[in-house]
């Protein structure tokens, strides 16, 4: 799922669920099912063990490691063969450093979609918290979808995207994410609500009417023609608040227009992942961990 014009159609064909077998995993779990049985797109379930768990073992325990692994290995299968179905799927497992286990996963199975339950916390070597989320999130070579920690649990059946949550700053890397947010609309006919956040409060800004006028106006205008006919659009400009950074505000208008998913856009992998959309440091962590919907983000290149 490389960078595509706006009104191209995006289909996956190789879906990766990367799990720690944690609860917060599982939320992702039917979301990976839905999303890889509507596009027909092959779909992956990985599981990975820290390298680290095993660096100090003495010879003697290998033999019991080695069983371990293979235990492990077994549940991967059963844990999808339980979750997924009848979905085509391919279990996956490995040790070593778990970011890098997994771009190496992303690469040999060309993977165009990344799915995992964060945690919302830090400190620990879970699957997406701390470190490991940090660089999920900047070096993924394909676009990240995230279930937090606040979304209600969902069956497969029941995941759908009726009401999408666009948020830019109308930069380049913010707008490589406009066109997933359009195709997921175009998929069950929703309503895509394009927002901007302006940085400041409204009463420190000399016609705030005009400026909240000319900034709907763009918004408006980053929607193709084509798209009028599947795709109801709303445009919302939000000003800041002295005591609201512009994360809380994206996370409080999703809860607002009961947003289904929230498209953000995001720096290349060499940048930190502070400079995710245009807002200011650890956006994406604190909508991760507050927003009630799904979170994709999508690396410019």
């Amino acid at each position: 799922m490389n960078t595509v014009e706006a009104g191209k159609r995006i289909t996956p064909s190789n879906v990766l669920f990367a799990t720690d077998f944690s609860p917060n995993s599982d939320l992702a779990l039917p979301y990976a099912a839905a999303i890889a049985s509507h596009y027909a797109a092959k779909l992956y379930g990985a599981h990975v063990v820290s390298s680290e768990d095993y660096s100090f073992t003495a010879p003697d325990l290998w033999p019991a490691y080695v069983e371990q692994e293979q235990q492990l290995q077994r549940e991967v299968v059963q844990r999808m063969d339980r979750h997924f179905g009848g979905t085509p799927h391919t279990a996956l497992f490995g040790i070593g450093d778990i970011w890098n286990v997994i771009a190496r996963f992303i690469r040999e199975y060309s993977i165009d979609l990344l799915v995992v339950g964060t945690h919302g916390r830090t400190g620990t070597r879970k699957l997406l918290a701390g470190s490991i989320a940090e660089r999920i999130l900047r070096q993924a070579a394909c676009p990240v979808f995230s279930v937090g920690p606040n979304v209600c649990p969902k069956s497969e059946s029941q995941v759908q995207f009726h009401r999408i949550l666009f948020a830019t700053n109308f930069g380049h890397e913010s707008l490589a994410a406009l066109p997933y947010a359009l195709s997921f609309a175009e998929e069950d006919q929703s309503e895509l609500v394009l927002l901007h956040v302006v940085g400041q409060p409204a009463a420190g800004i000399a016609n705030a009417g005009q400026v909240k006028s000319a900034l709907a106006e763009r918004l408006e205008a980053l929607v193709p023609p084509e798209a009028e006919p599947w795709c109801h659009v709303t445009c919302g400009i939000e000003f800041g608040h002295e005591f609201a950074r512009p994360a809380e505000r994206i996370v409080d208008v999703a809860r607002q227009r009961e947003a289904d998913l929230i498209v953000l856009g995001a720096h290349a992998a060499d940048s930190a992942i502070s400079t995710v959309t245009h807002l200011s440091h650890s956006t994406v962590q604190h909508i991760l961990a507050h927003a009630s919907c799904p979170v994709l983000t999508v690396r410019s290149s």
